[in-house]
C-alpha cells in the first residue's frame, strides 16, 4: 500500500505536468480510496494536503477540482494558437493617474540636498516623527456629517500620539495582529477576506474564523455566535470598500457591530486602505476608541514604490504595537516619512485622491458598459468589481479561460476563508490597466463568459 505522501506527490506531478487540467474534477474520496487500495481516511489526508498546497479546491456538495494554474512569469502568457503575449493583469490593483510623477517630484527635490538627505537617511522610530504623526492624524480625520448608512454627526479625529508607522499597510496589519493574538488564537474575519491576511495568519500561527455577513457587511448576531463557539482574540474588518466585494458598511450596521464588539471586549483591526475613495465614511474606531486599531497607508493614495503604512491604536497599546513593529523589522524608513509629510503638507495627496476618485468612477463606467447584464457587484467609486459568474462556469475554470486569452483575474477561491465554501466568482482589479486596455479586456471576458466553458 502506497503512503499518502507518495500519492500526493504523484497527483501534484500530474497537475504540474498537465495530465490533470484546471477545472478537472477528482473522483469522490471513497472511489479514490478503492482505486488506490487505501483507507478512506487516508484518501481524506491526500485530498486535504492537496487543498493545503493550493493545487485543488473542495466545494461542499460538488466535489474536488484542480485549481487554475498560476500566472505565467514576467507578465507574459501563452495563448492558444500562438506564442507569448503581454498579460492584461486585472489581479494587480495599483492606481496611477496622468501627471502623478510630476505632482510627486517637487516635494522630493528638497530631500536630495546633502544636509537634508543625511538626516532623512537616519533610522526612524516606530512612532515616527512629530510632524509625521500630526500629518497622518489630519489625513485620517473624518468630519462630522453623513456616512453611507446614515448620520454621523460626531466624525472622528485620531490623536497624533496614538499613531505608529510601518513600511506599508500590510506590515501594519501584521504588527496589529501579532501584538493582539497569541499563537493558536482565533481571529474573526469576513467569509471573503483580503488574501494577504490569510498569509499573515499562517505565518503568525493563528486561525481565521469566517463570520457570516449580508449586503450590509458582517452580521452582529453571527459575530456573537462565532465568539460563543470559541473565544476570538481579535477581529479583522474592512468596512470601507471591502476587498474583494467593494461593499461599504453603513453607519447603522457599524453601530450595531460596535455594540456587540464592545460587549465582548474584542479588539478590532480595521483596515481602511481603500477608504480614501469614499469621502465621509466614519470608521468603526469612532465607536470603539479603546478597542480599534486602524490600518491605513499611502500605497493606494500615492504610489506603491515609495510608501508608508500607519496604525492608530488605543493609547495604552502604543508601546506594545511599536515593539511588535520593531521586532518584525517593519519600521518605516525616515526618507519615506519625510516625503509623506511634504506630500501631505503641500496638497499633493489631496490632489491625487481627487484624481483617483474620478479615475475609479470612469473605470466603473467601463464595467457597467461592457459587463452589462452580468452579475457584477461593485461600488461606483471603487477600484474593484466582484463578478458572480454565470453557470456552468466555476471560478478556477473561468480564471484559466481568461488566462488563455491573456487576461489575469483573481478567482474567488483566493478570498474564501473556508476552502470548502468557495464562490463561483472572480475579482477584477480595475486600477492597473490603461483604460483602453481595460475596456478591451472587459469585452473579451464578457464574450468568454457568455460562450460558456469549452465542451460545456
Amino acid at each position: 500500500m502506497e503512503s499518502y505522501r507518495r500519492i500526493v506527490e504523484r497527483i501534484a506531478g500530474d497537475i504540474r505536468d498537465g495530465r490533470l487540467l484546471p477545472g478537472q474534477q477528482l473522483p469522490p474520496q471513497r472511489l479514490f480510496a478503492r482505486r488506490h487500495r487505501i483507507a478512506p481516511s487516508t484518501a481524506g489526508r491526500v485530498y486535504g494536503e492537496l487543498v493545503r498546497r493550493g493545487l485543488v479546491v473542495g466545494e461542499v456538495g460538488r466535489g474536488t477540482f484542480v485549481r487554475a494554474a498560476p500566472e505565467a512569469p514576467a507578465g507574459r502568457a501563452l495563448v492558444e494558437g500562438g506564442g507569448p503575449r503581454d498579460v492584461v493583469n486585472l489581479e494587480l490593483n495599483y492606481p496611477s493617474v496622468p501627471g502623478q510623477s510630476e505632482l510627486l517630484a517637487p516635494a522630493l527635490a528638497p530631500l536630495l540636498r546633502p544636509d537634508v538627505l543625511t538626516a532623512a537617511l537616519r533610522p526612524a522610530p516606530a512612532t515616527g516623527t512629530k510632524a509625521a504623526r500630526e500629518a497622518v492624524a489630519a489625513l485620517l480625520a473624518v468630519p462630522g456629517g453623513t456616512s453611507p448608512g446614515g448620520p454621523s454627526p460626531g466624525g472622528w479625529r485620531p490623536d497624533p500620539g496614538h499613531v505608529v508607522f510601518t513600511g506599508n499597510a500590510r506590515q501594519a496589519i501584521a504588527a496589529a495582529l501579532g501584538s493582539l493574538v497569541p499563537a493558536g488564537g482565533r481571529v474573526g474575519v469576513d467569509e471573503l477576506t483580503y488574501p494577504l491576511v490569510k498569509e499573515i495568519a499562517g505565518r503568525l500561527g493563528v486561525r481565521l474564523v469566517p463570520v457570516a455577513g449580508d449586503e450590509e457587511g458582517m452580521r452582529p448576531d453571527a459575530l456573537a455566535a462565532a465568539h460563543r463557539s470559541g473565544a476570538l482574540s481579535a477581529l479583522y474588518l474592512q468596512p470601507a470598500l471591502h476587498n474583494p466585494t467593494s461593499r461599504a458598511t453603513g453607519e447603522r450596521r457599524l453601530a450595531e457591530l460596535a455594540a456587540v464588539i464592545g460587549d465582548l471586549g474584542l479588539p478590532v483591526v480595521e483596515d481602511r486602505i481603500w477608504s480614501f475613495l469614499r469621502s465621509g465614511a466614519v470608521p468603526l474606531a469612532a465607536h470603539l476608541p479603546g478597542l480599534a486599531h486602524v490600518v491605513d497607508g499611502l500605497s493606494k493614495r500615492v504610489a506603491p514604490g515609495l510608501t508608508v503604512g500607519f496604525l492608530v491604536v488605543p493609547p495604552e497599546r502604543v508601546e506594545t504595537v511599536a515593539a511588535a513593529v520593531r521586532s518584525g523589522g517593519w519600521s518605516a524608513g525616515r526618507f519615506a516619512l519625510e516625503a509623506a509629510v511634504r506630500w501631505l503638507g503641500d496638497g499633493t495627496v489631496e490632489r491625487l485622491v481627487a484624481a483617483k476618485r474620478e479615475d475609479a468612477r470612469r473605470r466603473q463606467e467601463l464595467v457597467r458598459e461592457h459587463l452589462d447584464g452580468l452579475r457584477v457587484r461593485s461600488d461606483p467609486g471603487a477600484y474593484v468589481a466582484w463578478w458572480e459568474l454565470p453557470a456552468p462556469w466555476r471560478a478556477d475554470t473561468f480564471t484559466a479561460a481568461a488566462a488563455a486569452h491573456g487576461i489575469a483575474v483573481t478567482p474567488g477561491t483566493a478570498f474564501a476563508v473556508d476552502p470548502h465554501r468557495t464562490p463561483d466568482a472572480v475579482r477584477l482589479g480595475l486600477a492597473s490597466a490603461q483604460p483602453r486596455t481595460l475596456a478591451r479586456a472587459l469585452r473579451t471576458l464578457a464574450d468568454v463568459a457568455r460562450a460558456g466553458p469549452p465542451g460545456g
